[in-house]
């Protein structure tokens, strides 16, 4: 009798979850009419109720049913902007708005696949199951009294991130870089290496051709067996851009509340800002630093702080999302006006320079210029006095590495450059790192101790 009694109380449970969603569903339909089409921006007339800033509509067009979304207001009309294209839209066309508002419900057969940004397969599967608890899509992050404090530090596999910037669960950090600097492949050495349960990718704005290269060569078959990726395109519209971003984070929410330990990947929050300036531009903002509006300001603190340590579930366990989020750098400026804003939100930021990269070494990780804001709760006493060390090594021989290049320095002037000197070869291998290698903390602080005061005698 035990399994039946199980599974009537299952079934009940399932039941009550149908009850609670169907609740939130408001099944009034409301109609509009489109009053004119000018550039991307759509006006419309309806009743107020139900144009809410933010609110989705349809309307029949050319090639079906286009799907709008609510981004201001003008005149007592609504602004709408469309998902796909303003082609085939004509005016007096009949919009029909959603009362809900927008949502999405993952589920754990959204691991392995390539999702778009409605949550809807790309990648040539079936359909997916819905999950049982639909997730608002501009999801609120938790109440910062109710946050757990950021965990234990998370093995990554990369010893150059191991021992010089160590992560946190439930840290966020920023990738700063320019562009073939070798930020994808990073990317996917942390998603197959890193000790986290769920990983969830989002390529916002990125390169089509370059979608299935990343997902079947740089994160391969492994890295996406306990992967979720989101996918828009920099062809696609700058709505569906932005709600990429939602829908990544919003998936990572998911599995955060479950009490796992989620590694979100997010490139980029550059095309994430540009898509908001796009949208903010095209609704009459005004622009401010380098045409970005104040919308993208508004927005960035909203996004990046949905990642981090989450609230204790009913069971009192807490998971957490540890956020990697890439800035592209524009012509090395890490002042810009975004690189600026996400600094400031972060918990810390690796540098990857062209310079390393030209250079060979992979991943180009500046160690001397990139800073882990929780660093000192990472690392025990011994290992913090090894970072310290081979840090001054390293910056030693930055120092002087004109000089030593071009022959000016002489061996036997300063002890600390002579040390610099022998040490920078071995720092320089310990640092380089192939894409498919890993190694534990041990062995990667092992090694450093070996290069700096020489191997243990047995």
């Amino acid at each position: 009798m035990r399994p039946e009694v199980h599974h009537l109380g299952s079934t009940r449970s399932r039941l009550a979850d149908l009850a609670e969603t169907l609740s939130r569903q408001d099944h009034t339909r409301y109609e509009g009419r489109i009053v004119a089409v000018k550039g991307l921006m759509v006006e419309a007339s309806g009743p107020p109720q139900a144009m809410a800033l933010g609110a989705r509509a349809t309307v029949e067009a050319a090639e079906g049913a286009a799907r709008l979304e609510i981004v201001g207001y003008r005149d007592g009309r609504a602004l709408l902007m469309p998902f796909e294209t303003v082609e085939g839209l004509r005016a007096g066309a009949r919009l029909v708005f959603e009362g809900t508002s927008p949502m999405i419900s993952p589920s754990q057969s959204w691991l392995g696949r390539v999702v778009d940004a409605f949550g809807g397969p790309v990648d040539g599967g079936p359909p997916m199951a819905d999950g049982s608890h639909p997730r608002l899509l501009k999801g609120i992050p938790p109440p910062a009294h109710t946050r757990v404090r950021v965990g234990t530090r998370m093995e990554t596999g990369i010893r150059a991130l191991d021992a010089f910037c160590a992560l946190c669960t439930g840290q966020r950090m920023g990738i700063f870089s320019g562009s073939g600097v070798g930020k994808s492949v990073l990317m996917s050495q942390l998603a197959q290496g890193a000790a986290a349960d769920i990983v969830v990718i989002g390529l916002i704005g990125e390169r089509g051709r370059e979608v299935n290269e990343f997902i079947e060569d740089t994160l391969g078959v492994e890295g996406l067996r306990r992967s979720v990726v989101v996918v828009a395109t920099s062809d696609e519209s700058s709505l569906k851009r932005r709600q990429a971003a939602y829908t990544t984070l919003a998936v990572a929410e998911h599995f955060r509340d479950q009490g796992l330990q989620v590694l979100c990947l997010f490139d980029s929050v550059t095309r994430f800002a540009m898509a908001q300036r796009e949208i903010g531009l095209a609704t009459g903002e005004p622009p401010t630093t380098k045409g970005y509006t104040p919308t993208v300001f508004a927005e960035l603190p909203k996004l990046l702080e949905r990642a981090g340590p989450g609230a204790p579930n009913p069971s009192s366990i807490a998971g957490s999302i540890t956020g990697l989020f890439t800035v592209l750098v524009d012509g090395g400026d890490h002042d810009e006006p975004v690189a600026d804003a996400v600094r400031g939100i972060l918990d810390g930021h690796l540098v990857l320079e062209r310079a390393i990269a030209e250079r060979g070494r992979f991943p180009a990780l500046n160690v001397l210029k990139s800073v882990s804001r929780l660093m000192p709760e990472c690392h025990s006493p011994e290992e913090q006095l090894l970072v310290k060390d081979a840090k001054r090594a390293l910056a030693a021989y930055a120092d002087m590495e004109e000089l030593i290049r071009l022959g000016a320095y002489r061996r036997g002037a300063d002890a600390t450059t002579d040390r610099a000197i022998e040490l920078a070869e071995p720092l320089e291998a310990f640092l380089t790192q192939a894409k498919h290698e890993r190694s534990t903390f041990e062995e990667t602080f092992g090694r450093l101790s070996d290069i700096l005061h020489g191997p243990a005698t047995p």
